[in-house]
């Protein structure tokens, strides 16, 4: 039944991706079917990257309601932007290699998320709480740093990390598409060579480990995969912060099972066809442009709150 589900989600992702690309298609073919394909792809790669990193670090920390960017990586990357905006002012901001911006932002987003997770996870995976607490302080800092920096800024370079500080898949860069995607699939199959262990790791630390389960070596591995799956999708577009949640919450739901060699698959398509959908409404049928991102935190931070306020069943 699992299993059908997913081909279902799977089939519905590309008759999505079919309408995306193909509605109100005009003259010049080619080259507007170019710019759809190549936004189409990064919606895909975005989505799935935040879905499948949202599973991944919701079984390791044992709780449904916590998403990556709980830990800083948005506060991080708009503290990035906001850095280099100032160091070097908007016209050099804009002058900089887009792909050497690129690579150093996922490049600093990975090496973050790796010096979290490993330094103060020495101890084992039972100080996965005190990483998340870590996570969620250093974000605030960030953040704060980033208002600071952001008031010595003039109008117009104030605009320019404002842009940059909300995800936009309009002007994303094929090279840098092609490495987040390759990235994605090699992070994608290791998370599922480790989806059984995972299962396991569902039970607690106690019973993995009576199982014959290195959980503590898991949890790294897992949450290595969930910083670099974040920081791809993050120095590509941007940060979406809740995307995850909506993502994780619906492939529990719709999925119904704890094996994660269904759970990972289904919250990356639902991540990529919430995205698809979004964008295709926004874009096709009401004709706006750049919000789609701000609809998505909206309704993932409402549900974050549904969730939590829900009473648990008994």
């Amino acid at each position: 039944m699992a299993e059908r589900r997913l081909l279902l989600l799977g089939g519905t992702v590309v008759l999505l991706a079919a309408l995306f690309a193909l509605w109100g298609l005009r003259a010049p073919y080619g080259f507007i079917l170019s710019l759809r394909l190549t936004k189409l792809a990064s919606l895909a790669v975005v989505g799935a990257s935040i879905g499948a990193a949202t599973v991944l670090f919701q079984t390791v920390s044992a709780n449904r309601l916590l998403t990556p960017g709980i830990v800083g990586f948005d506060a991080l990357y708009v503290f990035i932007q906001t850095a280099l905006v100032l160091s070097l002012g908007g016209v050099g901001y804009a002058g900089l290699p887009a792909m050497a911006q690129f690579l150093t932002e996922a490049g600093l987003l990975v090496l973050a998320g790796v010096v979290l997770f490993g330094v103060i996870l020495r101890r084992g995976a039972e100080d996965v709480l005190r990483m998340i607490l870590t996570g969620v302080i250093l974000g605030v800092l960030l953040r704060g740093l980033s208002s600071f920096a952001q008031r010595l800024l003039d109008p117009s370079d104030f605009a320019i990390v404002q842009q940059a500080s909300f995800a936009t898949f309009g002007a994303v860069d094929q090279t840098q598409l092609a490495i987040a995607a390759a990235l994605l699939v090699a992070a994608f199959g290791m998370a599922l060579r480790i989806a059984p262990a995972l299962d396991v790791a569902g039970l607690g630390r106690t019973t993995a480990r009576s199982l014959g389960v290195d959980h503590d070596r898991l949890v790294l591995t897992s949450l290595s995969l969930v910083a670099l799956l974040v920081a791809i999708s993050t120095a590509l577009v941007g940060p979406i912060t809740f995307l995850g949640l909506l993502a994780a919450s619906l492939a529990h739901s719709l999925a119904a099972t704890h094996r994660h060699v269904i759970l990972i698959p289904a919250a990356a398509l639902i991540g990529a066809a919430i995205l698809i959908a979004g964008q295709f409404v926004f874009e096709r049928l009401l004709g706006l442009q750049s919000t789609l991102a701000v609809v998505v935190e909206f309704a993932g931070g409402l549900l974050f709150l549904i969730l939590l306020l829900r009473k648990p069943r008994r």
